[in-house]
């Protein structure tokens, strides 16, 4: 498995994978935010931003798979998933354990090199409450659908990083034995 897993790694098809799979998640969001009417809230935009960088992550890695860029996109598509799980996590506690004391900002903070929430207000301007619950599928509340989401991005990228030390399969490899 970690053999066939460096192969992938040294083509584009599984990177844009990637990219493909959290751009399609970054519709979603925008979709329950616009067409659903959901509010997000701070935390929810910093989980965009992580979502961002993961699909930055295969856009990177898709340019040139062969060369050592891939492992400088295996590092932001790590990055990224741990960030994204910190912060899911963050929300799913202020979900599940609603505190005065523990509030989300009223507005993003994006450094002034980068003002996202002015470039783009309709994707990063914050309008929601980090503790109001707004939408649930199979029991689990949207930021616990993110802990899982970003879970499987960080374990699927750990192997990746795991396979590169493993020497490449070859095609037909398998049935030559």
């Amino acid at each position: 498995m970690l053999r066939s897993l460096n192969r992938s790694s040294h083509g584009r098809s599984a990177w844009l994978l990637l990219a493909l799979t959290a751009f399609a998640l970054e519709l979603v969001a925008l979709w329950f935010q616009h067409v659903m009417k959901l509010q997000p809230c701070v935390l929810c935009i910093y989980e965009r931003c992580a979502l961002l960088g993961v699909m930055g992550a295969g856009l990177l890695g898709a340019i040139a798979p062969k060369s050592p860029l891939r492992l400088a996109a295996l590092a932001v598509w790590i990055y990224s998933a741990w960030r994204g799980i910190e912060l899911a996590w963050k929300h799913t506690q202020m979900q599940l354990h609603p505190s005065p004391f523990q509030t989300c900002d009223f507005a993003a903070r994006f450094p002034g090199w980068l003002p996202l929430d002015k470039w783009l207000p309709q994707m990063f301007v914050a309008t929601g409450d980090c503790s109001v619950r707004q939408w649930e599928f199979l029991g689990l509340e949207m930021p616990q659908w993110l802990v899982v989401i970003f879970a499987a991005y960080l374990v699927v990228a750990l192997l990746v990083l795991l396979a590169q030390f493993f020497k490449p399969k070859r095609r037909g490899e398998l049935f030559y034995r």
